[in-house]
């Protein structure tokens, strides 16, 4: 009887899924060495100390959004370092194969090595976008690390859900 309950739950959350029009969707993000990037020390401690940068990104494998592909976007971050720990916020600008743009905001953390980033991780969440992307929801998550050159390259996934036409 139980696995009975268990099996019929399943199904219903698979259905609900289903029903809620959210599409699962996954890429690679890789965004080169900041610019502008200002930082600036706090004074309460050693390490500690409060950025803001502009990163340039390109859609190494791109996400497939209603059948259009990321291309290239950047990112405007800003972060609370404290040593080798960074906590960061910011916005993602997407530009789509067909002209419109997706908006995320992300929040994670991520860690220094010998001055350098070196690894990321966190979740995300559409705020909007444009054309055929007006009106977007959806979230996911991101982890990632630094590749020999200093850019840093993320794997990311989630859904998305488009508003139903009109």
């Amino acid at each position: 009887m139980r696995s009975n309950l268990f099996l019929i739950l399943g199904l219903v959350l698979i259905w609900a899924a289903a029903a809620s029009g959210q599409t699962k969707t996954t890429g690679t993000l890789s965004c080169a060495k900041p610019d502008p990037a200002y930082s600036i020390d706090v004074g309460d401690r050693s390490g500690h100390s409060v950025s803001i940068s502009k990163f340039v990104c390109t859609w190494t494998k791109p996400m497939e959004i209603a059948e259009v592909q990321t291309k290239d976007g950047y990112d405007v971050t800003y972060g609370d370092a404290s040593g080798a720990k960074v906590r960061g916020s910011g916005y993602h600008v997407s530009n789509m194969s067909n002209g419109d743009k997706v908006y995320v905001r992300f929040q994670g953390n991520d860690t220094i090595t010998e001055g350098k980033p070196a690894t990321t991780e966190g979740t995300w969440s559409y705020t909007g976008g444009t054309g055929k992307f007006k009106g977007i929801k959806g979230k996911g998550t991101y982890t990632g690390k630094a590749d020999s050159s200093g850019n840093m390259v993320s794997e990311i996934e989630g859904d998305y859900e488009l508003p139903a036409a009109k």
